[in-house]
């Protein structure tokens, strides 16, 4: 397998990583290379902001805060809204087939059940812990650009999650952190014009993990390619 095709199909998200710290250059090259992904006559939309040692862990225990008491009073959930809808509104087949497929997969494997809601609790937050990664990344866009930046975006997060792979990095993107914008904002110094995209963590995998035997299945290309005579 050439190294290109190597470093595409062995990403994964990862959710149990080591404490290993990544060495700033490393990083900046990562973030370098992911650069050079294509924009929309070269806007460039992304904003990323590195969180490490203790605005990481400050992050987290605000953030978990905010989830444990959103699961003691659900009304708070009002308060924590995503800027944009990144799920839809009403699941249809073949997707609200994938994402129970996931779902299940991924707790069963780490043996929660259906009615199992500390357990799912406890997993779901583990997010909000970067799955322990010593690097939490967040990034931003300025509200003013269109939706096409956000197309433009995916394929900067993609290049960043290919590049780490050619140092040896994992990572795992995080939508489940857009909820709380209204308090990572502030604590990462964004702008007011500035909207989350998402979170994502980086590090080193942890190989002894039993979550990170789980892998997503995928459709073949053949099952949704058509060619058009």
């Amino acid at each position: 397998m050439n190294p290109v095709d190597q470093a595409i199909t062995s990403r994964m998200s990862v959710r149990a990583f080591l404490p290993e710290a990544v060495p700033r250059e490393t990083l900046m090259h990562v973030l370098d290379v992911a650069s050079r992904a294509p924009s929309g006559v070269n806007t460039q939309p992304w904003k990323v902001y590195v969180l490490q040692g203790e605005t990481r862990d400050e992050l987290v225990s605000k953030v978990c805060a905010a989830h444990d008491a959103v699961r003691a009073d659900p009304g708070l959930a009002a308060h924590y809204q995503e800027a944009y809808p990144y799920y839809p509104e009403k699941w249809v087949s073949p997707y609200i087939e994938r994402r129970r497929e996931n779902g299940w997969g991924l707790y069963g494997l780490l043996g929660i059940g259906k009615g199992d809601k500390d357990k799912m609790h406890s997993q779901h937050q583990r997010n909000y812990r970067f799955f322990d990664a010593p690097v939490g990344l967040m990034f931003t866009i300025d509200r003013v650009l269109g939706r096409g930046s956000l197309l433009d975006y995916g394929m900067f997060l993609q290049s960043i999650m290919v590049a780490a792979r050619g140092h040896g990095l994992h990572t795992c993107p995080q939508a489940a952190w857009n909820g709380f914008a209204k308090i990572i904002l502030p604590h990462i110094g964004a702008g007011e014009e500035e909207m989350l995209v998402c979170g994502m963590a980086l590090g080193y995998a942890d190989p002894s993990a039993l979550v990170n035997s789980f892998h997503t299945p995928r459709e073949s290309a053949s099952q949704f390619t058509h060619f058009v005579a």
